[in-house]
């Protein structure tokens, strides 16, 4: 993933909203199997050929589980986010599920990321190399562990979930807490040493402005229906619409 690039959360089972997103220029998206239920496996295919390369497709898998990180990356997604890698073990499996022999252990499969096989030999050579692993870093325990982590070869960026992150300091969204904050330079410091890219979830525009000027390299703003809302909100104040709230 190149630096400073701009996307936002899929939330929604729809090829629609993403075709609309990738018409508006957006650099990634962020489709997110971990908590919404409307998205499987089927929706992220659906989402992959609606955006059609404009955009990258990165998927939130609900679990470092091999399955679930084959089948993203089958639909043809561009990489796949493995959240609460807490330990070095925890990075080298999801390596192994997301690479291809020698580095991992990716089964292979006639799939829609090389067009059902016209492509074959072409993605195998390459896959390794333009499918990107994201380890998410959500877990005060990740602290400790982080410099293998970032050191496991196959690792490829790194994601800052900061509301788990606080949780897990017993701070649940107090997002601006001082010691929150300085465990996410830490973490910024430590990519920054490691030479990983590093991206993080920002609720709003100047939550991503905080981030891009603390060096993160790609940040997710907000979701999708969120900002969805937030529009639909504006033109009702703008209107003074008794409903609006």
């Amino acid at each position: 993933m190149k630096p400073r690039q701009l996307g936002t959360l899929i939330t929604l089972a729809s090829p629609e909203i993403a075709d609309a997103l990738a018409i508006t220029g957006v650099d990634w998206v962020f489709v997110d199997m971990e908590h919404s239920p409307a998205i499987d496996p089927t929706a992220v295919l659906h989402i992959v050929q609606a955006i059609g390369g404009r955009a990258d497709v990165f998927v939130r898998v609900p679990v470092n589980d091999e399955v679930w990180i084959k089948k993203s990356l089958d639909a043809g997604a561009d990489g796949v986010i493995v959240p609460h890698v807490v330990t070095q073990e925890d990075a080298t499996r999801a390596v192994h599920a997301a690479k291809y022999p020698p580095l991992g252990r990716r089964s292979v499969g006639i799939t829609p990321a090389h067009g059902y096989g016209s492509n074959f030999q072409s993605y195998l050579a390459n896959a390794n190399s333009s499918t990107r692993l994201v380890v998410q870093i959500e877990d005060i325990e990740a602290m400790k562990n982080l410099d293998a982590i970032l050191g496991v070869e196959g690792v490829d960026a790194a994601f800052v979930g900061p509301y788990d992150l606080s949780g897990s300091m017993g701070k649940l969204g107090q997002l601006a807490d001082p010691e929150v904050q300085s465990t996410i330079d830490t973490i910024i410091e430590k990519c920054r040493s490691a030479g990983v890219p590093l991206g993080i979830y920002a609720s709003d525009v100047a939550g991503a402005r905080q981030a891009l000027d603390r060096g993160v390299d790609f940040v997710a703003v907000g979701t999708e229906v969120g900002l969805l809302m937030s529009a639909m909100r504006d033109v009702l104040s703008a209107l003074n619409h008794p409903r609006c709230g």
